[in-house]
Parts: structure tokens; sequence; C-alpha cells
């Protein structure tokens, strides 16, 4: 099932996008302002974003670029086309205005949804730290950190895990296709290393030690 955020002040708006894009068979998850949005989309990973522009707290404008590798269709009630060519250039895939016809929104949706799967994304996103399973590309608040093979193996295993305490144990079996040579002695010292690396970019421990269990990621 895919799920596409709803992220509008509006409640009646909000209900109506709600129950339409259930009956259609979309999950749904909803913020009602930008900081919420911010906050909602650090710890779920929608297929799809609805964004009004006009939201308390953070505006759309300025949530739109924290929004990454997920399409974004505007519905706002701006109509100037300063707007739209604005939020289009600033990553949005789409701009429809209020009032708009849920006929065409869902077509729209469809649409945005069918792009995302000819081009699949591969993005591990957690808060500021951001993995491209593809290219093996990894950043911390957009700054590209190189990692080795082991360390990336052994990254990617406890994002994979989001928040969830990983014993050695499942990390070393995890990672051995990747990286036979990784051993239960030298298990430590990678992710010291890559402890490192990360705290010198994000100025944060982002790999904690759990006492008699092993590791977990922070975001």
């Amino acid at each position: 099932m895919k799920t596409i955020a709803v992220i509008d002040d509006d409640v009646y708006i909000g209900n109506m996008l709600e129950e339409i894009l259930r009956r259609e068979g979309y999950g749904v998850i909803r913020a009602y302002s930008g900081t919420e949005a911010l906050y909602l989309l650090e710890r779920r990973t929608p297929d799809l974003v609805l964004l009004d522009l006009m939201l308390p707290g953070l505006s759309g404008e300025m949530l739109l670029p924290h929004i990454r590798h997920i399409p974004v269709i505007v519905v706002s009630a701006k109509i100037e086309i300063e707007n739209k060519v604005s939020v289009l250039l600033n990553g949005a895939a789409d701009y429809m205005t209020k009032p708009f016809d849920i006929k065409e929104l869902l077509a729209r949706i469809t649409v945005q949804l069918r792009r995302s799967n000819d081009h699949p994304s591969h993005i591990i996103t957690l808060g500021d730290l951001c993995l491209d399973t593809g290219s093996h590309d990894f950043k911390v608040s957009d700054i590209s950190v190189k990692l080795t093979k082991t360390e990336y193996a052994i990254l990617k295993c406890l994002m994979l895990n989001n928040g969830q305490a990983v014993s050695k144990s499942i990390i070393l079996e995890t990672i051995s296709f990747d990286t036979p040579d990784c051993t239960d002695s030298s298990l430590k010292q990678h992710i010291s290393n890559l402890r490192k690396k990360l705290r010198t970019v994000g100025g944060k421990d982002y790999i904690e030690s759990i006492w008699g269990i092993g590791f977990k990621i922070n975001h």
C-alpha cells in the first residue's frame, strides 16, 4: 500500500483528502503545521506528499527543501505564477491551486507514483543521515562522507534497523556477504572509525553502544 502525507492546516480539506485517499486504497499520514510535518517526515517516509504552502510555524516553502527523494504535489490557494515557478524550481514535482478537482488530483498522484516506481530511489534517510544504497553515497547534513566497504555495510545494517539495538552477531551475519573479512575482534574498531567520521561532520554521536547487546543508530 502506498502512503501519502497530507500536510495542511485546514482540517476540513485534510479530512476530505484523507477520506478520499483511503477510499482509493492509499495509506494516509497527517500533519497540520510545517514544524509537525518536519518531525513526522524524520520518522516516516511516505511515497508522496501533498503540501499546502500557507502553514503555521514552518511554511510550505521553508519545508520543501527538507523533503528529499519524495515526490511533492503542492496544493495551495496561492495562484501567482511566481509562487508556482518558485516551488517547482525548488523541488516540487507538481502544483495545483485550491479549489481543485479531486479527479484531477488523483490522476496527478497516480502519475507521480508511477514515475517513482520507474525510478526507485534506494534512499535511506534518518534525520540528517542519508544513505544511497544504489551509489553507496552517504551524507550527513548534505555533506558527503567517504566510507570504507565495511563501514558502509555496518551503517546500512544499523540504519535499516532504525533506532533498534542490533547485536554484534546480527551485524556480522548481515554484512558477511559484502565484507567476509570483518570479524568479531575487528568489528569494534570498524564501528569506532565509523563513529568518529560521523561525529566529525555532524558534531554528535550517531552510533550508541548498548551494553550487553550491541549498537544502535541515533538521529
